[in-house]
């Protein structure tokens, strides 16, 4: 399967990250399974990353999206009891703007983070979780130095100041694996049949394989603030993340 594709459905947002509107066929309709299209920009969630909102257009009808099944092909899921187009519908579907920005922002925001702690701390991320405008991160990090929130808070916003542009690329597995450690986990999650890796490069801090979406660059992701760190024990550092711009 070729990495643009998830089943039948071509996945647009991996092409052009800025997309919110486009038109497409309906290839399956079921009440129970959803909607397939031959087209989609929206995110099917992932890697921390909660999948997209929107609407589908058609024939002066709405059918709201409220979010993504990833199987065997993407299945789009409905609002209960919006109408579902029948399958050769041509439709125009609408990623809810505001909901992905936020997003992109906050997942270029985590990569900040992931970067500054590794070179910082040369600590692994050990779990991880996002919504519009906040997430967490949480780290292996055994001593949290004096001052470190308001210090971390202080590098973050300098990264993000300095307007690092955030390159997307996929490469053979052995190409990308030879460019240094591209995942940042304490266990190697990616499974060992992908044979095309999508990285993401904030240049100069952070190299990572990742499917999600993003900013261009740093300073597209504005003011952050780490509001907490949390001490769960045995060296589990979790560090609170949200944008204040």
């Amino acid at each position: 399967m070729r990495h643009d594709h998830h089943g039948r459905t071509h996945r647009l947002e991996l092409d052009d990250q800025t997309l919110r509107e486009w038109d497409c066929t309906v290839l399956a309709s079921d009440p129970e399974e959803g909607l397939v299209l031959d087209r989609s920009a929206f995110y099917p969630g992932g890697g921390g990353q909660p999948p997209d909102h929107g609407v589908l257009l058609w024939g002066g009808v709405t059918t709201r999206i409220a979010g993504v099944r990833p199987r065997d092909d993407l299945w789009l899921v409905p609002e209960p009891g919006d109408p579902l187009p029948p399958v050769g519908t041509r439709v125009r579907g609408a990623v809810d703007d505001e909901r992905r920005s936020l997003l992109m922002r906050t997942h270029s925001g985590l990569h900040v983070l992931c970067g500054v702690m590794a070179r910082d701390f040369g600590v692994p991320v050990t779990g991880g979780n996002m919504e519009p405008g906040q997430a967490r991160l949480d780290f292996d990090l055994a001593e949290v130095p004096a001052g470190f929130k308001d210090d971390l808070t202080e590098k973050l916003n300098a990264e993000v100041a300095a307007d690092r542009v955030i390159d997307v690329r996929v490469l053979p597995r052995d190409e990308a694996y030879a460019l240094g450690p591209i995942v940042k986990t304490a266990t190697d999650l990616l499974p060992p049949d992908l044979q095309d890796i999508r990285l993401v490069d904030i240049r100069g801090l952070d190299l990572q394989a990742d499917g999600g979406t993003h900013v261009a660059s740093t300073r597209q992701i504005g003011r952050v603030e780490v509001a907490k760190v949390e001490n769960k024990g045995r060296g589990f550092r979790r560090i609170r993340l949200r944008l204040v711009d």
